[in-house]
């Protein structure tokens, strides 16, 4: 593709329809008070958030997207340090000088300059608020003992934008955190055993807390339509699925 090609669908579609431009993601539109949000679905638990021509990355990671030719994130969330979550060679090709990185406690240390959000914190970037939502298991273990997530290490957030909330919630399972959560119009869940939830756990999660929209994610090959079947006949739940394994 040439470059003034390129140039032209950039100005034409906007950043966040680049990844779409170039054939790799599908894209939703969620209206808000600040104007149309555009996510971008990347795969695996990587998102593309765009809202009044700021660019938003959440978890980038190499295998989901050619980094390089992504626009350059003026705001990159970061759940925790799993590779899968936190890749420096992905957050280096869309990290810019002024691009503020929001982080889990566990990757303190990790990435220059983040700022640093433990359970129940909150910040403010982009204009936007972001609160830490604790993530983390209470039942899946690894086999020598410890849970695949620790409490206090990783988070999911909430992104207010405009008079809508967006509820990210990284590598955890339906925890008592998670289901007091309230107002939460989009809801990101993950779906995969036995790292994160089964079925089951996302909609008893999708029950208390109930989103208007709920994606799940990074659900690598677990039956998404269990779900649906699950949530089947919630008034106010919409179950999307998307290219998110």
């Amino acid at each position: 593709m040439s470059r003034m090609i390129l140039t032209v669908l950039v100005l034409g579609l906007g950043f966040a329809g680049l990844a779409v431009a170039l054939g790799k993601s599908e894209q939703d539109t969620i209206p808000t008070s600040q104007g149309n949000l555009v996510l971008t679905f990347l795969g695996h638990a990587s998102l593309v958030m765009e809202i009044g021509g700021k660019v938003i990355h959440v978890d980038p990671f190499g295998q989901t997207a050619d980094y390089g030719r992504l626009p350059k994130a003026d705001l990159v969330l970061v759940t925790h340090e799993h590779f899968d979550h936190m890749d420096p060679r992905a957050l280096a090709a869309i990290r810019g000088p002024k691009t503020e990185v929001v982080a889990a406690k566990s990757c303190a240390g990790k990435i220059k300059d983040a700022v640093i959000l433990g359970n129940g914190e909150s910040t403010t970037a982009l204009g936007l608020k972001i609160e830490a939502v604790a993530a983390y298991n209470i039942v899946n273990r690894r086999p020598d003992g410890p849970p695949y997530h620790p409490r206090g290490e990783g988070n999911g957030y909430v992104v207010t934008v405009g008079d809508k909330r967006i509820y990210i919630a990284g590598d955890t399972e339906n925890t008592p955190e998670m289901k007091a959560l309230k107002n939460i119009d989009v809801a990101f869940l993950p779906m995969n055993l036995p790292y994160t939830m089964s079925p089951e756990m996302v909609a008893d999660a999708a029950k208390a807390f109930r989103p208007a929209v709920l994606y799940p994610y990074h659900f690598g090959e677990t039956d998404t339509s269990r779900l649906v079947k699950l949530l089947q006949g919630e008034k106010g739940i919409e179950v999307r699925i998307r290219k998110m394994s």
